[in-house]
């Protein structure tokens, strides 16, 4: 990931931030909750700032309800969803789509539950040659035993496992970026 990083021009326009399923049935069932909207918010906020691509997706929408009000109201306007019964998200219709149309070659994957659907998205997206990171901070999951064997399976198939902050200050460089002052004001703001 850092090798694309350092590489490329301007490297977040060849990222897309995919937000995984934060519906309220799911994020109830979740032991961190506040923790994990916070922190979701910044990772938000800061891709949307560096000119990230950024999309979501629902579970069932229609039985289980649309993304909770609290990621709504700063998600980017016109922020695609894509609704999705299969655990990938990669299986919704549209994303690859959307995916090829932004010229998307590393998903940022944030979600939930990370041993299901955080799990199934990365596998496939790098079976279909797509780079793929966890926002380590940004996922969560009902049981935490479940988590260490997931992310250990996951880096053994090339997937990046490292929190928002580590991403989007790699994505900045230097305090000489342009958008550094305003990027420190959103990390102030979900410290």
């Amino acid at each position: 990931m850092f090798d694309v990083l350092t590489s490329m021009s301007n490297p977040a326009q060849h990222l897309g931030l995919l937000l995984i399923d934060f519906q309220d049935p799911f994020l109830n069932a979740m032991p961190d909750r506040e923790r994990l909207l916070k922190r979701t918010s910044f990772a938000v906020e800061a891709a949307s700032l560096l000119g990230c691509s950024i999309a979501l997706t629902e579970q069932l929408p229609e039985k289980l309800g649309n993304t909770t009000a609290e990621l709504k109201q700063i998600l980017p306007e016109h922020t695609p969803v894509f609704d999705k019964s299969a655990f990938s998200a990669m299986e919704a219709e549209g994303l690859n789509r959307w995916i090829e149309s932004n010229q998307i070659d590393h998903l940022l994957l944030i979600g939930i539950e990370t041993s299901i659907c955080i799990y199934q998205t990365a596998i496939q997206a790098l079976g279909e040659n797509v780079g793929v990171t966890l926002l380590s901070d940004c996922i969560s999951e009902r049981r935490c035993e479940d988590r260490e064997p997931v992310l250990k399976q996951l880096l053994s198939m090339d997937a990046h496992v490292l929190p928002s902050e580590t991403i989007f200050y790699s994505l900045i460089g230097s305090a000489e970026h342009p958008q550094f002052r305003e990027f420190t004001q959103i990390v102030k703001r979900y410290s």
